[in-house]
């Protein structure tokens, strides 16, 4: 069962990413604050929910939170200052801009840089122990989704809306065949060896 909140601070956000490992697209991160009395029975680390079960949970978090934001950090970012920057600047650009100021700031896994002298804390799979943390998770990767879905129409041949940038066969297959996009983050390794790149 998961836990409504770490410390003892009454505003306390949880903050999670989506999409660090994908070969394309933004990484995509969510904050939330919810109220001591939210309560869902289904809710839980976005990777252990199926599809149907986030799309349910979406607006019921965005009902139910006292504050909740999502921030995009787009591959031209992620290659400049690489995908763990990326990813702590994502979830700063998500707390920065809750309509309500956190007073601890609780982290899935354990890597985060200090945020405007909140204090924070990191918790290894946070998102299936903590209820902010699973929100923010449900959060990241809906919306993350939604946007792969968007730009799936300019470049149908890489089937984001189904792999929604992660390293499928089908997706390096096609950048094999095709070539890259401005979607695509050129500080990855987009082919493995058997499968080399001309560029």
């Amino acid at each position: 069962m998961l836990k409504f909140n770490f410390s003892n601070f009454s505003i306390e956000c949880g903050t999670d990413e989506a999409g660090r490992g994908c070969l394309s697209g933004p990484v995509t991160a969510a904050a939330v604050i919810l109220p001591k009395d939210f309560k869902n029975s289904i809710l839980n680390d976005s990777k252990q929910v199926s599809e149907k079960k986030r799309d349910f949970l979406r607006p019921y978090i965005e009902e139910h939170a006292l504050a909740y934001s999502v921030a995009h950090v787009f591959p031209e970012t992620i290659d400049k200052i690489n995908i763990l920057n990326a990813s702590i600047l994502a979830m700063h650009k998500a707390i920065e801009t809750l309509k309500t100021k956190p007073e601890f700031i609780i982290v899935d896994g354990n890597r985060f840089k200090p945020f405007q002298n909140i204090p924070s804390k990191t918790i290894i799979k946070g998102d299936s122990k903590y209820l902010s943390i699973a929100a923010a998770s449900i959060l990241a990767k809906t919306y993350r989704d939604e946007y792969m879905k968007s730009i799936h129409d300019e470049f149908p041949m890489y089937q984001w809306n189904q792999n929604k940038g992660y390293p499928t066969k089908a997706h390096r297959l096609a950048i094999k065949e095709y070539g890259i996009t401005e979607y695509h983050r050129k500080s990855f390794r987009l082919l493995p060896e058997q499968l080399k790149l001309e560029l």
